[in-house]
């Protein structure tokens, strides 16, 4: 009697770690006015970032704007053509599969809207620069935009020539090596790609973000710190006339840059509000949590994070909190009237047509200083070698050691001159 063959039992399929529910990383779109920024954010997204009356009418952005995507790839098809943010791939139809959770941040790129840009730029973790195929290089505020990330120090960027439909093969290929050899005066970007793409047409879309996913890596980000979060929008939810016994409370949005937030924990707003000669902490709790693929129990670092909280939306509408950090009560950095900066300065300035040498700082000279998502105005009252203490006309709070961006007022427009370290500085009288 033969025995029969006892089956090997199957083998169990690894369950692929599970993702978490919102964006992993924030993705800057940077460049000129009018260069196409935010219809390459719709074309990667589906959302046009520009939602303000004001920026309808305009045609540019004024505010900063926000819309998050799924980047997928096609287990069947090949590069490029196989990365897509469709659940099911448009040349196939086969699923795809999740690559990551990516938000973008649309910046301003008027020249009047510098500041706005630059509080973005903090909560960045990677840039595209859009440049015009149909424009000269370097256009000015591609020229500021460049030198702003330097001056935060981030070297991952992809340039994107964008609107190639607009020009001939020939003219293409002009602007393509103009921009090689303008980013190459960059320090740490020669080697970044230059994609390019029609973001009307979407074309070259899957190119692009094959070169995200190869060179925008997700950050790695320590959530056992106490947690922080850069406000860089605030606003109230409520529609007119709705019923006092249904009013949310205000909103603060913006990126955790450390730790983590849960619903129902105890937090604090600072610098805060203004009462007289003082500041007064805001307190209140965590209501709710939400990013652009839903609501959260619990919200980590990447991404851009939407707090609600308990508090009277009066003191939210409007973008009135931006600049201000959130953390646990008693855990936040000081709040400074005044700063104590090591300064550095550019050779020249270089967001205007014609680029002037940067004079020194001067004593009682006004200053526009960019701190996280902060922008401030102070008036410097001491100046030494390459040291500066700026008093501020509305405070700040940040680390000792935070890097600062410094503008000048030069032909009626704030121009960027260089960059600080906080060295330390004159703490607000908090109530």
């Amino acid at each position: 009697m033969t025995r029969k063959k006892r089956k090997a039992p199957a083998k169990k399929k690894k369950t692929p770690p599970e993702r978490p529910m919102q964006a992993e990383i924030s993705i800057g779109m940077i460049g000129h006015v009018d260069h196409g920024k935010s219809t390459l954010t719709e074309a990667l997204t589906g959302k046009f970032p520009d939602t303000h009356s004001e920026e309808i009418r305009r045609g540019i952005s004024i505010r900063l704007g926000y819309a998050e995507t799924e980047f997928r790839e096609c287990p069947d098809c090949e590069s490029p053509a196989k990365y897509t943010t469709q659940k099911k791939c448009p040349i196939c139809g086969k699923k795809t599969i999740l690559l990551r959770r990516v938000a973008f941040v649309d910046a301003p790129g008027h020249e009047v809207l510098m500041a706005t840009m630059l509080s973005g730029a903090s909560i960045m973790d990677g840039a595209l620069l859009v440049v015009a195929a149909n424009e000269r290089v370097p256009m000015p505020q591609t020229r500021e935009h460049l030198a702003a990330m330097d001056i935060i120090g981030m070297e991952d960027i992809i340039v994107c020539q964008n609107k190639i439909e607009l020009v001939s093969e020939k003219a293409a290929v002009k602007n393509f090596k103009d921009l090689k050899k303008f980013i190459s005066s960059s320090s740490g970007k020669e080697n970044s790609p230059i994609i390019p793409i029609s973001a009307v047409h979407h074309t070259n879309i899957d190119m692009l973000i094959q070169a995200i996913e190869e060179n925008l890596l997700t950050p790695k980000r320590d959530q056992t710190l106490t947690p922080r979060m850069l406000v860089a929008r605030s606003f109230d939810v409520n529609k007119p006339g709705q019923s006092p016994t249904t009013l949310n409370g205000g909103v603060v949005g913006g990126s955790i840059i450390q730790g983590k937030f849960s619903v129902g924990e105890e937090i604090e707003i600072r610098p805060g509000n203004r009462r007289g000669s003082k500041w007064q902490v805001i307190s209140t709790k965590v209501a709710s949590l939400r990013c652009g693929f839903g609501k959260l129990e619990t919200a980590l670092p990447g991404g851009l994070i939407g707090i609600g909280t308990f508090l009277d939306p009066s003191l939210t509408k409007s973008d009135s909190l931006v600049g201000q950090i959130v953390g646990y009560p008693d855990e936040l950095p000081p709040v400074w009237s005044g700063l104590q900066l090591d300064r550095h300065l550019m050779e020249r300035v270089v967001g205007s047509e014609i680029q002037t040498t940067v004079q020194n700082i001067e004593l009682n000279e006004n200053l526009m200083l960019s701190v996280g998502t902060a922008k401030t105005v102070g008036k410097v009252s001491l100046t030494k070698k390459k040291f500066i203490q700026v008093d501020l006309r509305i405070p700040v709070c940040a680390e000792i050691g935070t890097r600062v961006a410094i503008s000048r007022q030069i032909d009626r427009r704030w121009r960027l001159i260089g960059w600080g370290v906080i060295k330390g500085g004159i703490e607000q009288r908090m109530k």
